[in-house]
């Protein structure tokens, strides 16, 4: 199956994700990774379009075509990101989960995002700034909404288990 997660930085995605990823023991596929090591080419450019995005879609494809369930960590903030994550589960015959996650509290969320430091080598982290300005498109299809305000991750990974 396809776990594609969404939702604003600071959020907690890559997180539970990557709880979610090892306690499935599924593979594990991050738009930041992919989009830093683009970057990291050489070839000059910051801004890389939907590389990173296209990329994914086409590793998200091998291994689920393989039979591996794929754990999709991404902003995913635009509707067309999301319907491509439904297409790719879709062409690859395979039952899709779309979790989208929140922090309804500002002040946790603003904190979240100012404390935290970069795990990729070379990536800038966004601002709070760039996080409030960010286009987020309303979810247009059924999807799990998590609000990591007030659980923990193994909370959250438990919520996200039931309804796998």
């Amino acid at each position: 199956m396809l776990i594609a997660f969404g939702g604003l930085p600071g959020t907690g995605k890559t997180t539970v994700a990557q709880a979610l990823a090892r306690k499935l023991a599924a593979v594990y596929l991050r738009i930041d990774t992919l989009e830093q090591a683009f970057i990291a080419s050489g070839n000059g450019k910051t801004d890389i379009g939907p590389a990173g995005y296209l990329a994914g879609y086409a590793v998200a494809r091998d291994n689920l075509r393989l039979g591996l369930t794929v754990v999709a960590d991404s902003v995913n903030s635009l509707h067309i990101t999301r319907r491509a994550w439904r297409n790719i589960a879709l062409e690859a015959g395979v039952r899709i989960l779309e979790i989208e996650l929140i922090c309804s509290d500002a002040t946790t969320h603003r904190l979240r995002v100012e404390g935290r430091r970069a795990d990729i080598p070379g990536h800038t982290l966004p601002t709070w700034k760039n996080v409030l300005d960010r286009q987020y498109d309303p979810w247009e299809a059924e999807h799990l909404v998590v609000d990591t305000a007030n659980v923990s991750v193994e909370q959250a990974v438990e919520t996200i288990m039931r309804q796998l």
